[in-house]
């Protein structure tokens, strides 16, 4: 592996870790990209790596904030089960799934999200 290789490995894994952090989530709005245009992923590889990459950094973040008091797990328990669900199922149809659909998706709700954050805080 080369040094150029491990510096995008880093940079792209330190901003999926920034924004999870801050965010609660959103890492793979930094990583799919990245992981199409910088590594030259796939797009069903890029989708189904963020995925993987994306639950050690949620772990740490839940456990940080867990500790400084700002996580109420009993709170977050049926949200989980619904999580675990959706995410079962989407795993299940993902290979099924048309890239270009699944790509316009991922834009809509990034549009969404930012459209959100912006007029309706």
């Amino acid at each position: 592996m080369q040094i150029q290789d491990r510096i995008k490995f880093a940079i792209t894994g330190g901003l999926a870790g920034l924004a999870n952090g801050f965010f609660g989530a959103g890492g793979g709005l930094f990583l799919v990209p990245l992981f199409i245009g910088w590594l030259g992923l796939t797009e069903q590889k890029a989708f189904a790596t963020s995925v993987a990459v994306i639950l050690p950094f949620c772990a740490v973040s839940a456990w940080i904030y867990w500790h400084n008091g700002n996580l109420d797990l009993m709170q977050a328990l049926p949200y989980l089960i619904g999580g675990a669900l959706g995410g079962f199922l989407s795993g299940r149809i993902f290979k099924k799934m048309n890239m270009v659909w699944l790509r316009r998706i991922f834009g809509l709700l990034i549009l969404y999200g930012g459209i959100r954050s912006l007029f309706l805080l």
